[in-house]
């Protein structure tokens, strides 16, 4: 049985009526997280912040304050699920090309950042001139940037977006707009191509990939996955488990860098008939490059990340004899330049999802509550800079 709502000792009459009439009721959340709302309405939060970029485990603290009741097109919002990227990381360590605001709003002594860019959050309360966005609603940041590693937070309707939460999981909805929406576009945008068409990528297994993989199914397209080797009945499982989503040919790094590796693949594409015209890069450096090789002449290489660290050296012949295009994608830029473009692919994403057409990431939870303490969400960020991992690390909260 879930706890009954006790009502905080605020005496009786006018003041006790007072807090009745201000305490916002909620839809889904159980009732017992309406405890962190005051007598005056105001919502306690809790924030992880940082004041200045370092190594997490340096610079973040967990930071608690009150959110006062919405008025005119502000809303108030409870986190649901909030996912951690390796780009979040990167922010915080200062090497990502953008970063959340430095401010004093939440009311910290001096200017803080909040990380994390995807969530799912559910409207508690708005304010009485928001015309598209009601209590009850799901919605998902907007643009980036906007610091989701917190149990609420209040924002103007217009830095949200609703989406139909019908037959969705908060986590699902929490990391549709980044990894899903990438491969969305890469196999989208940069070159045509037709059913029966392959495609070549490494990092498969990533979120990205995965997701490169199904959607690639459903439009005809085969793939050649390329993952890091793992030994054994893991190797085994991990092959079996892409091929299970839709790849078509599940190869090693190892394998990619062998001489010989060009001629298996015209053996895949019957002979070089079949075109492979798109490489999906999150490597970079010579395993990069070893991609680029196999690709018919004319192809497009998209670089959307650069795990190794190492630059990619483009011979010329490769320019000059095979005419190959060499792209860049950054989703976030991507993303705040077309809204509305962004809102259609991640409503697609949704449907499929919502169909039962298109598999989640592997997660691992980490529960957020109220009473978490700051040491249990740093391993949880910690572990976003660590090799392999079970999943995709993603705050899911509770009694907050």
């Amino acid at each position: 049985m879930k706890p009954r709502l006790k009502l905080p000792a605020v005496g009786s009459g006018p003041k006790r009526q007072q807090y009745i009439q201000t305490c916002p009721k909620t839809t889904t959340f159980s009732l017992d997280r309406r405890r962190h709302i005051s007598a005056y309405g105001y919502t306690q939060a809790k924030a992880l912040v940082y004041p200045k970029h370092g190594s997490p485990t340096d610079v973040l603290t967990l930071h608690s304050h009150s959110i006062s009741p919405p008025h005119s097109n502000l809303i108030t919002l409870g986190n649901l699920a909030a996912p951690l990227n390796p780009a979040d990381i990167n922010q915080i360590q200062g090497t990502y090309p953008t970063a959340p605001p430095f401010t004093s709003a939440i009311g910290t002594a001096q200017p803080h950042a909040v990380p994390g860019n995807e969530a799912c959050f559910e409207v508690l309360s708005a304010g009485s001139t928001c015309k598209d966005i009601r209590k009850g609603d799901w919605v998902i940041p907007r643009r980036t940037g906007l610091g989701t590693w917190r149990t609420h937070l209040q924002v103007e309707e217009d830095k949200v977006m609703r989406v139909d939460r019908d037959g969705l999981k908060a986590e699902q909805v929490a990391t549709v707009s980044v990894n899903p929406v990438t491969a969305y576009r890469m196999l989208k945008d940069f070159t045509k191509l037709e059913e029966g068409d392959w495609f070549i990528q490494n990092g498969a297994n990533s979120g990205v990939g995965r997701a490169a993989v199904q959607l690639g199914k459903m439009w005809g397209l085969r793939s050649i996955c390329v993952v890091r080797k793992r030994e054994g009945a893991e190797g085994d499982a991990l092959k079996q488990e892409m091929q299970e989503l839709g790849a078509t040919v599940v190869v090693s790094d190892e394998e990619v860098m062998e001489k010989g590796f060009g001629e298996r693949v015209k053996e895949w594409t019957d002979g070089g008939r079949n075109h492979l015209g798109l490489g999906l890069n999150c490597v970079g450096g010579d395993a990069g490059m070893a991609m680029a090789k196999v690709l018919d002449p004319g192809g497009t290489m998209v670089t959307y990340g650069a795990m190794s660290k190492s630059p990619m050296r483009v011979g010329a012949g490769m320019l000059i004899f095979k005419d190959l295009r060499f792209l860049g994608f950054w989703v976030s830029r991507w993303g705040d330049g077309l809204p509305e473009e962004k809102k259609k692919t991640i409503d697609e994403i949704l449907g499929l999802i919502r169909d039962g057409k298109f598999k989640d990431v592997p997660m691992m939870e980490v529960p957020w509550s109220w009473e978490t303490k700051k040491e249990e969400l740093l391993e949880a960020v910690q572990g976003t800079l660590e090799g392999f991992r079970e999943g995709k690390g993603i705050f899911k909260f509770g009694d907050t």
